[in-house]
């Protein structure tokens, strides 16, 4: 996935997270920090959110069931991989991909994880903190030999 698929996949599912939360339009638009026009904009596909609204707005509804669905669980994951492309990244420990992950390679006490949903790599230490995040399988695969 790239930024521009990420954004077009916020474009698209913003409204149904403002429904799903019950939000007027008057109200989400306050929240995410722009007009109501833009948000109409937005909505009626002639705007586009870009990216920093978009990692607000994942941000502040990382509660939501349709993220959840679009992104397989916290996009969180998937927002760094996107930020930190191509470049390290110290990360927080992880649940370790009980619902959203499936395992791909192991060595040692690391392993690659593929998120179901978005299908972004993650490699995790033995005590399931990420240390490293990509959407490129050749790269992550790189990564964990160089571990």
């Amino acid at each position: 996935m790239t930024r521009e698929e990420f954004i077009a996949e916020c474009n698209r599912i913003e409204k149904l997270i403002r429904t799903e939360f019950g939000y007027s339009q008057e109200h989400m638009s306050e929240i995410l920090g722009m007009s109501k026009k833009t948000l109409v904009e937005i909505e009626k596909g002639r705007r586009s959110l870009g990216w920093s609204s978009s990692v607000v707005l994942c941000t502040l509804f990382d509660d939501s069931q349709v993220l959840a669905g679009a992104f397989g669980g916290d996009p969180t994951d998937m927002i760094q991989a996107l930020a930190f492309a191509h470049r390290d990244r110290v990360y927080p420990k992880t649940m370790g991909g009980n619902v959203w992950w499936r395992e791909i390679e192991t060595k040692g006490e690391f392993k690659i994880q593929q998120n179901i949903i978005s299908q972004h790599y993650r490699i995790l230490n033995g005590e399931d903190q990420r240390i490293y995040s990509t959407f490129d399988y050749e790269e992550i695969r790189l990564h964990l030999q160089q571990l």
